[in-house]
Parts: structure tokens; C-alpha cells; sequence
């Protein structure tokens, strides 16, 4: 059927190449539209609940709230884990979904359990669902900046303009603020006063929630027109709030500022951030929409900004801090320069192994046609362009050109040996029909050699399954262009004076190199493969060498700088050992932008305690380094000038665990009974006058701002004065210290809670520097094991990169073997003899040889990268055996045939000059493959742009073990042909036939050689 298809395809030039046009034209529109990212998205489909609980102490929120909405979320249909994280204030329980759950779906069934778990909350308490965005949809950040305009005035404007109007960016999830001043009216309470004038803070509360009001009175019509009645009552100043009556004394108001001081101030922050050591800022981060394009959503919030410039003061400028398209691009740009690079470095490989520009040509043109039906695939499977996708495409170049240049070659073959008159179509179609269906299944083979990559599961597997569908698309448009473009094209430009083998330098060269050694080797089979398996047995040495790891880290040109301080630490500290911190690393030449933010922002997406510093490094273009200087080398510097006592520093995640300071306020319930007080009066006095109440909020044109009401710093700053100056009222009347119902004491306690599906858990961070992670963690449990007993109940599990890997490595050592399996099938439904298929599955474990040793010699761990990289190995190994068994069982099928007419019987001597035949008079389109491959893969290897390092670690393994699978190919498997072809043949009557001068003459049919 291949073979008709090849015909049919020769003979009708005009459809083939309407076909493929339009093939190309989708792909370049497919090319135009595709979404673009550095990387795949590799976060879980996950659901947010944030819960604010004001004032409330990580175990209060835990307690409370963390804890009731955990459980209920345990049931929920596809969950596989359900975190929960309590801190000052404020919940967060993550529900992770099941692999390929819709998000918008998860959304539903989430919003459908909380409906009945608000039932068990504390009243007031509303937890609010997340945006729809990923733990990666921090896309972009800015700063606010003005040399006019303070941090309040900044950070109004990030919140009630900047906020607003890029929310409306197509493909915006969330616009979140940080940093700055929230502007607060601060009610500071005199309890002195207060009880002087008989005034309650119940009574405070109650007046200022009556006095900020609009409301509406329908309407009235005077002269004919009709008036809307509006009462306004809202508050618009401090001079409003000072002036609210409270109650009246012998007819003389008491208002609110005669029993508390009013004031403009900061609510309380749990963020903050600062740019290049010089002082806070306001700051927005934009989340992406989950599945959008990254890039198109960053162009759509800088055309925002754009747009709404005008609006702004003029003293305001947005100065972007992180900008995620930045290492799209870089990330693209290297991808593309290496494919266009691979295409250069093919085409120059066709030209100097042919001598004939227009032979080339058919590589050439077939090469772009498959690379764009592969796009088209990719925008029709609703796959992005990155790092991984293309990547896919890089590694498979070199093999897409395999099957046309063997082609080609064969072709020029049969030109140099065609007998005069013969027609030159009819030629090219015997030629083409002679190779063809041996090289369509040498390409199936690459293609199904990639089933393990699309078995790989979670992150694992929506990291790689890009690269593995676009490998597959570029094998199977080359496998379907080799059997009908390629025929069209070689019928259209292999034509005119072709340059005969012999007098192509290269070739001359070849030959004349190889004959020596294949003589050698039939003189010696069985010792050339016991030292074949001699070597494969020695590979064993770098094999346990290699370290193993996840994934290299992947140079975004951007650094994340996040040190974890003592718990507990004051938002103020925080920001000034922070622009310390910021200030020293912009320090160096290297370092451009400097963004740090300690604490959380005002989004689900962010749970992050105080302690925690976040400090992105943009790095200059390498050009502008100190020369010699590396990322590793820029990391140890600033490392060693970023040591501070008390502070863990990790380019990663952080490392200490968390313990904080509390002030324990413990009712003494004998003492309560006795002035007939509830436990509730004193944890509302507890909440209003130490943690501050809102009570009301302002509306003010487009802005609100809270109204909060609470004691005076110095009589809430020290546990004394708390005991002693807060006062809980009595139910008839007058009030009592705190101290006298309550013990208030220091302690300590935790300043996070963290739980896994309802269980507590802490969370211990490691930042590998130096070492592997597999012998890091292999350590590590050897040490816990042998130097902790946990108590009943504990247990420990590895997580992070170590689970991902191990699950990996899990599924590929049951998957490999199946897919071998369906290689060696294939093999042998081409070459119809399992002996000859056991012959090609042999190149794939001396194919790991080259790679082990080259790993080793660049320091490579073994990695998913490399593992693809080997299972990508094993395709094109197996092509290489397969076009060299072809070329063998044509001379020895040719030779046979001469005997058979001569009515002679095979023998030894026949092998022998059948195998100079096959393997050194065809040695050309044998390395003519291997240098496409390798000439396609060498440009990823010497590659250093962003997203070359996961590239490397493909490119690498196939390169070493292309080296040792083409020395099994044209040295070991000519040895293993003639023992398994010779056993039982009889030994000519001479003592060594003579050298084969000329070529055997060739006919278009050839039998089938007997087994």
C-alpha cells in the first residue's frame, strides 16, 4: 500500500503539492494565532477559600474557620488533597483537583459544600471563593510611583483606579494590591472620658453606624418637573465623624470628639513593598485568567495603561517590577533561533553529501511543509507555543529529513546505475518504492517511541506532554510527507548532471575509512561483539555516578530572593531589613530592578506570613556581566553579602519553621460570675478596644474608606497597661479593668497553621545547593531515620520535586517496556523475521552508552529531561539499524539472485561481499542520517538562551548516544549479520574472494532473502 501511495504521489504532482500548500497555510495561520508562554502552566486545578476574620489569632482562625471548612471540603467529588492555612486574621483553604478537572467546574462544586458550611462559622464570617487563576498567573507587576503624592494618596490610586480599570483587561483573573498606606479614620477612644460621660463603646458604635447614610425619598414635582428626593447623611471628613452626637447632657450635646480623638491614619497592613532599596511603594499584581494566553493578557494590561494615562496625576508614574513576557519572549526567540539554525545546518548537510543543490532542495522544502502541519496540529489539540512545544520540534528535526534523504540518495543511486533510454520518473519511483516502506516504518517507530512521555501524570506530566505531542505531530507529518511530497518533489528537482558517489570527496573519504574496518570486523565477529558487550558493561561506571534530579532550574533572566525572618517580626522591621536587603543587591553591576514584598498582598492567591520576604531580581542582559560571571556564581556572591543574624536566606523556598509571640487574654470566670459579666463582653471589648472594629465605611465619590474604632496606642502596648486600663462594662452600669476579670500573659504560639486533609502538618523547606536531589533526599531519610522517633500519630512524607521525580520514574519503568515492546512489533512487521528485528533492538541498549558517558563528562544529573532524551534516543537508534539492514538484505538479496540464475547455492563468500556492499558502498545515507540528527541536535546543546537548560538535557543523551549507536550500526551489526546470515552457509572454494571493484548491478525488483 506505501508502495502505491509513493507511485500515486509521483504521478500526480499538481494534487500533491495543492495538498500540501494548504497544508503549510493552515500551519502558518495556525503559526500566527498560537498562544505564547515560556512554560506550561504547571499548576493543579485548584480552589481558593479566603476567609477574613479580623483581629482573630491564627488558632482563633483555625479553630473557627480553617477547621469547619477543611472538612467540609474532604467530600468534595474529584478533591485529591485539601490544605488549609490559618494565620493572623485571615484563612486559606486550598482544594486540589484531580488531573484534567475543569476548573470552572471545580468552581461549582466547591460554591455548592460551602453553602452548608457557612452554617458553622462564626457570624459575620463570609469565606469568598478565589479568581480563577493559578499559582503562575502572577503575569505582571508595577509600582506606583510619585514624587508629589504619598504612599496613601499611591495606594488609593492603585486601589480605586489602577484596580478597576485593568480588571477589565481581557483575560485579568484579579488585580491585587500591595504595599502603601489604606487610609483609615481612626477613632482613638479616651476610656477615662468615656466613663465620665456615661458613654459605652456599644453606644460609639451605634451612633457612628447612624450617622453615615444617604437614603432616598422617591419624588416630588415642582413646576412641572419632577425632583428625586436624596437625604444625605454619608461621612466626607474628620470634622463629620467629630461632630456626631452620642447623647445629651441637661440639653448639652455630647459629641464624639469630646470622648475620642479622630484622625486620618494606615489600617493595619500585612503587606508591604519596597523598589531598589529606596523606599516603599504601592504596588498592583495582575493574575491571569486560568488557561488564557500569558502573553496576550500582559499586551491587554499595558494597552490598559495606556488608555487610562490621562486619568492619572501627572506626578504618577507605573513602573513595571516583573514582567512575565519578557522571558516569553527570550524563551520563543531561543527556540526559534535554534530551529531556524537546525534547518540551516540540514539543508548545508543535503548539499555536501549530494554535490546537487537541487536534490537538497527536496529536503529543504519538506522540512518548513512538516514543521508547519506540526503548528497546525498543535493549534488544532488547543496547544500553545513554549519552551516545551517547540522543543518538541527541535528534537525531531534532524530525523524528519531522514526518510527524504534517504530517499534522495537512493535515487542518485539509481541514476548513476540506470541504463541508457530508461525513463528518468520511472527511475525515481523504483528508487523511492525501494526504500520507502522500510523508512515509513522506521519513522512510525520514532513516533510511537514517545507513548511512555504521554503516560506521565500531574506535574510531570503537563510539563512534558507538550513536547511529546509535538515530537509526535513532526514524526507522523514527516512519516506521511516522506511517502508523498518527497516522491513529488524528487520528480520535480532530482533532474539534470548528478555527481556519482566516487567523486564526492566526502564520500571517497568515508569509504576509504570504513572498508579497512569492516574488513577487520568480518575477520573477527564474535570478538568485535564480546567487545561490544564489554563496553556496554563498562557504561555501567558513569551510570551510577549520575546524580538524579526533577528538572534543571530554568534561567528565567529574573531572580526570586526569599529570605524567612524571626516570627512574629513587626511590619516596620520588616520593611526596613527588607530595603536593606534590596538595597545590597541592587548593589551589583549584574542586577537591574530590585522588587521586594514582605508579607501577603490583598489577594487568595498569596498566603504568606509577615516573615516571609518575596524580592524579584530582574538581571541584565549576560552581555553587560562581569565577565566569567554565572547565575550560580551572581546567586553565591549576593548570598555571602546578604547574611543578616536572624534572618534564613533561600533563592527558592524558605527553611525555618514559624513560631511566634502571643498576649493571652484568659477570662477568669469565678471573677466574671461576681460582676455578672459574660466571657462574650470581655471578647468584644477584647476585638474593639486592642484589635480595633470597623465600624462603618466612608463613601467618597468613587473611593471608601474604613471607620475603625479602638483604645490609644500606650494604654494597648503593654500587657500592664492592658490589664489596667481596658475596661469591660458591667451589665448595670460602670465598667471594671480587664485585669480584674481576666489574666493577660505572654506566650508563646504558633504564627501559621498549616493542615492536610483535616491533619495538622508542618512544612520543613530544603534549598539543595551542590548537590542532586535524589542522594540529597536518599541522605536525608537514612538521618531522620536513624536519629528521630516520632510520637505516635506522626509521621513524615517527601514531597516537592523528590515526589514528582519518583512518581515519574514509577510510571516509566512500567511504560518502557510496553513501548519496546510495540518497537520491536513494528520491526518486525517490516523486516517480517524476529531475528532481524532482535538485530535493531540490540542498537537501543548500546545507544545508552554514549549518552552515560557523555552525561557524565558535562556533570549532568539524570533527570524526566534525560529520560525523555533517551526514550527520543530510541527511535532514532532503531531508524539508524533499520536503514542498515536495508542496505544488507538488498546486496545479499541481489547476490542471491545472481546465484539463484547461475544456479549456484549461497555461500559465505557471497555474505561477505553482500555486507562490503550493503555497509561500505551504502555507508553514505547511513551517515548521512546520523549527521542530520546530529546536526539538528548540536544547536540545542551549544544553545545558552532562556529555557536552553531543560533543552540541553534532551539534547545531550541523544547526542552521546547517537555517537555509540552509529559505531553498533556500522561495525557491530555488520558482525551479528554475517554469524546469524552465515550460520549454516557452505564456504567458497577460494581462500578469500576477491575486492569488489565495481558495484553490483542493481534491479528494481528484488526477492525477498531467505531466512
Amino acid at each position: 500500500m506505501i508502495a502505491r501511495l509513493i507511485v500515486w504521489s509521483a504521478r500526480n504532482l499538481l494534487l500533491v503539492l495543492f495538498g500540501s500548500g494548504f497544508a503549510a497555510a493552515a500551519g502558518i495561520y495556525a503559526l500566527v494565532h498560537l498562544p505564547l508562554d515560556a512554560i506550561p502552566d504547571l499548576s493543579d486545578t485548584q480552589v481558593i477559600l479566603y476567609t477574613e476574620y479580623s483581629g482573630q489569632a491564627p488558632q482563633v482562625i483555625e479553630d473557627q474557620v480553617t477547621y469547619p471548612l477543611t472538612t467540609a471540603m474532604l467530600t468534595v467529588p474529584k478533591s485529591k488533597v485539601v490544605r488549609g492555612f490559618s494565620f493572623f486574621g485571615v484563612s486559606f483553604v486550598y482544594v486540589i483537583f484531580e488531573d484534567g478537572t475543569d476548573i470552572y467546574w471545580a468552581r461549582s462544586r466547591v460554591l455548592e459544600f460551602l453553602n452548608g458550611a457557612t452554617s458553622r462559622l462564626p457570624a459575620g464570617v463570609t469565606p469568598t471563593i478565589g479568581p480563577d487563576a493559578t499559582g503562575v498567573g502572577w503575569v505582571y507587576q508595577y509600582a506606583v510611583m510619585s514624587k508629589e503624592l504619598n504612599l496613601a494618596e499611591t495606594r488609593a490610586i492603585q486601589d480605586w483606579n489602577l484596580k478597576f480599570a485593568l480588571a477589565k483587561a481581557e483575560g485579568v483573573a484579579e488585580v491585587a494590591s500591595v504595599g502603601g498606606f489604606v487610609r483609615q479614620y481612626n477613632v482613638i477612644l479616651d476610656p477615662q472620658r468615656m466613663r465620665d460621660l456615661g458613654i459605652t463603646m456599644q453606644k460609639m458604635r451605634d451612633a457612628i453606624r447612624a450617622s453615615n447614610a444617604d437614603v432616598g425619598g422617591r419624588t416630588v414635582e415642582l413646576s412641572e418637573f419632577e425632583y428625586v428626593i436624596r437625604g444625605k447623611g454619608y461621612i466626607k471628613s474628620i470634622n463629620d465623624l467629630g461632630e456626631i452626637v452620642l447623647k445629651t447632657n441637661n440639653g448639652t450635646p455630647v459629641l464624639l470628639r469630646d470622648v475620642a480623638r479622630v484622625e486620618l491614619g494606615p489600617d493595619e497592613r500585612r503587606g508591604i513593598a519596597e523598589l531598589n532599596g529606596e523606599g516603599e511603594v504601592a504596588s498592583g499584581i495582575v493574575l491571569q485568567r486560568f488557561g488564557l494566553n500569558a502573553l496576550e493578557v500582559i499586551q491587554n494590561v499595558k494597552k490598559r495603561f495606556q488608555e487610562i494615562a490621562s486619568s492619572l496625576p501627572k506626578s504618577v508614574e507605573i513602573v513595571p517590577v516583573y514582567d512575565r513576557s519578557n522571558l516569553i519572549y527570550a524563551a520563543i526567540d531561543t527556540l526559534k533561533r535554534t530551529l531556524f539554525e537546525e534547518s540551516v545546518v540540514v539543508a548545508l548537510v543535503c548539499v555536501l553529501f549530494l554535490l546537487h543543490f537541487r536534490s537538497a532542495l527536496v529536503a529543504i522544502l519538506m522540512l518548513p511543509v512538516g514543521i508547519l502541519m506540526a503548528f497546525g496540529a498543535m493549534k488544532l489539540f488547543g496547544l500553545g507555543s513554549n519552551i516545551m512545544s517547540l522543543g518538541g520540534i527541535a528534537i525531531a528535526i534532524g530525523a524528519m529529513v531522514d526518510a527524504a534523504i534517504v530517499m534522495i540518495e537512493n535515487a542518485h543511486k539509481h541514476l548513476e546505475r540506470a541504463e541508457s533510454g530508461k525513463s528518468r520518473i520511472d527511475i525515481l519511483i523504483g528508487a523511492a518504492s525501494e526504500v520507502g516502506p522500510a523508512l515509513f516504518f522506521s519513522l512510525l517507530i520514532i513516533t510511537v517511541s514517545f507513548i511512555p512521555i504521554f503516560t506521565l501524570e500531574s506535574q510531570e506530566g503537563r510539563l512534558f506532554s507538550p513536547l511529546a505531542f509535538t515530537k509526535t505531530f513532526s514524526m507522523a507529518a514527516a512519516a506521511l510527507l516522506s511517502i508523498t511530497l518527497v516522491p513529488a518533489l524528487m520528480v520535480i528537482f532530482v533532474r539534470g548532471r548528478i555527481v556519482p558517489e566516487h567523486k564526492n570527496p566526502i564520500n571517497r573519504f568515508l569509504i576509504w575509512v570504513y572498508r579497512p574496518i569492516i574488513k577487520g570486523v568480518l575477520r573477527a565477529k564474535t570478538l568485535v561483539v564480546l567487545l561490544a558487550l564489554a563496553v556496554f558493561a563498562v557504561s555501567a561506571w558513569p551510570a551510577r555516578q549520575l546524580g538524579t534530579e526533577f528538572m534543571p532550574s530554568l534561567n528565567e533572566g529574573t531572580l526570586l530572593y526569599m529570605p524567612t525572618t524571626l516570627p512574629g517580626i513587626s511590619v516596620t522591621k520588616a520593611g526596613e531589613l527588607m530595603q536593606t536587603q534590596d538595597r545590597i543587591i541592587r548593589s551589583f553591576p549584574e542586577v537591574a530592578p530590585v522588587y521586594g514584598k514582605a508579607g501577603r498582598a490583598a489577594t487568595a492567591t498569596d498566603p504568606a506570613p509577615s516573615e516571609m520576604f518575596e524580592t524579584v531580581v530582574n538581571l541584565r542582559p549576560k552581555e553587560e556581566w562581569r565577565p566569567g560571571m554565572t547565575v550560580d556564581g551572581l546567586i553565591a556572591e549576593m548570598d555571602r553579602a546578604l547574611q543578616f543574624p536572624g534572618v534564613s536566606n533561600a533563592w527558592t523556598m524558605p527553611i525555618k519553621a514559624r513560631i511566634g509571640y502571643y498576649l493571652e487574654v484568659t477570662p477568669d470566670r469565678t471573677a466574671l460570675a461576681r460582676y455578672g459579666i459574660m466571657v462574650q463582653d470581655v471578647q468584644d471589648t477584647i476585638a474593639t478596644a486592642l484589635g480595633g472594629q470597623t465600624v462603618t465605611t466612608t463613601v467618597e465619590g468613587r473611593q471608601r474608606f474604613s471607620v475603625n474604632m479602638r483604645y490609644p496606642r500606650d494604654l494597648r502596648d503593654n500587657p500592664k497597661a492592658i490589664a489596667n486600663e481596658v475596661l469591660v462594662p458591667m451589665p448595670a452600669g460602670g465598667a471594671v479593668p480587664l485585669g480584674e476579670v481576666a489574666k493577660v500573659t505572654p506566650a508563646r504560639g504558633p504564627s501559621s497553621i498549616r493542615t492536610e486533609n483535616g491533619q495538622l502538618a508542618t512544612y520543613i523547606y530544603v534549598d539543595i545547593r551542590d548537590r542532586d536531589l535524589g542522594g540529597y533526599v536518599a541522605d536525608a531519610q537514612r538521618a531522620v531515620q536513624a536519629s528521630i522517633q516520632f510520637p505516635a500519630g506522626y509521621y513524615v512524607m517527601w514531597s516537592g520535586q523528590y515526589e514528582y521525580l519518583k512518581r515519574a520514574t514509577a510510571r516509566l519503568k512500567i511504560v518502557i517496556p510496553v513501548t519496546l515492546m510495540m518497537i520491536f512489533m513494528l520491526l518486525y512487521l517490516n523486516f517480517r523475521s524476529i531475528t532481524e528485528a532482535m538485530i535493531v533492538m540490540l542498537s537501543l541498549p548500546f545507544a545508552l552508552v554514549g549518552g552515560l558517558w557523555l552525561m557524565w563528562w558535562l556533570g549532568f544529573n539524570l533527570s524526566v529531561a534525560v529520560a525523555v532524551g533517551f526514550i527520543a534516543l530510541a527511535g532514532v537508534a532503531a531508524e539508524t539499524g533499520v536503514v542498515m539492514l536495508l542496505y544488507l538484505n538488498q546486496a545479499l538479496a541481489e547476490i542471491g539472485a545472481k546465484r539463484a540464475a547461475e544456479g549456484r547455492a549461497l555461500t559465505r563468500d557471497d555474505l561477505y561481499d553482500a555486507i562490503m556492499e550493503g555497509a561500505v558502498e551504502r555507508v553514505r545515507p547511513k551517515i548521512m542520517t546520523v549527521v542530520a540528527i546530529m546536526a539538528g541536535l548540536l544547536p540545542i546543546m551549544w544553545s545558552t538562551g532562556t529555557g536552553s537548560e531543560i533543552m540541553q538535557r534532551i539534547a545531550v543523551p541523544m547526542i552521546g548516544g547517537m555517537i555509540s549507536s552509529t559505531l553498533l550500526t556500522l561495525i557491530v551489526i555488520p558482525a551479528i549479520f554475517g554469524l546469524v546470515k552465515g550460520f549454516g552457509l557452505p564456504s567458497d572454494s577460494r581462500k578469500r574472494p576477491p575486492e569488489t571493484s565495481k558495484p553490483i548491478k542493481r534491479h528494481q525488483r528484488i526477492p525477498e532473502p531467505a531466512e
